[in-house]
């Protein structure tokens, strides 16, 4: 990370794409399954994570900051799902891809997301949590102190 970007690479969709793809080969490889029982929950979580997906990604356009997780912050965003959670498109996407596996009986998907998950905070939550702090100072140090990382931590 330098001080005017968090990464040269835009992570989180990379990981999130590259977790569904590899859950779902492994699954056409060696079966993983899910109980059916977890199909309907699974199509709602994934409805669920999607919708804060839009909500997180509407108030940031609404916001007119940069969406974009390789490039600098415009400026710090706190209403919205932002002021529940400080990275709602990542807990959406967890969400939605948690919901996919559900939905789609996939065990290898299940543990792809919580991979992802823990990629995404690594490669991009340290390093865009850092890359604010520089940027927005003690606005930032007050908002990370009022509001949970990933909603439940």
């Amino acid at each position: 990370m330098n001080a005017e970007t968090p990464n040269r690479i835009p992570w989180p969709p990379l990981i999130f794409a590259t977790a569904v793809m590899a859950g779902l080969l492994a699954q056409s490889i060696t079966p993983l399954p899910l109980p059916a029982v977890l199909v309907s929950p699974g199509f709602a979580l994934l409805a669920a994570g999607l919708a804060l997906d839009v909500w997180a990604m509407w108030t940031m356009f609404s916001a007119r900051t940069n969406i974009l997780p390789h490039r600098p912050a415009d400026s710090l965003v706190t209403h919205g799902p932002f002021g529940h959670m400080r990275n709602p498109i990542y807990v959406g996407n967890t969400i939605a891809t948690l919901g996919l596996a559900m939905a789609l009986q996939n065990g290898w998907l299940l543990a792809a997301a919580i991979a992802a998950a823990a990629f995404t905070h690594r490669l991009a939550v340290v390093r865009e949590e850092a890359h604010l702090k520089q940027k927005f100072g003690k606005a930032w140090d007050d908002y990370a102190e009022r509001v949970k990382r990933w909603w439940l931590v």
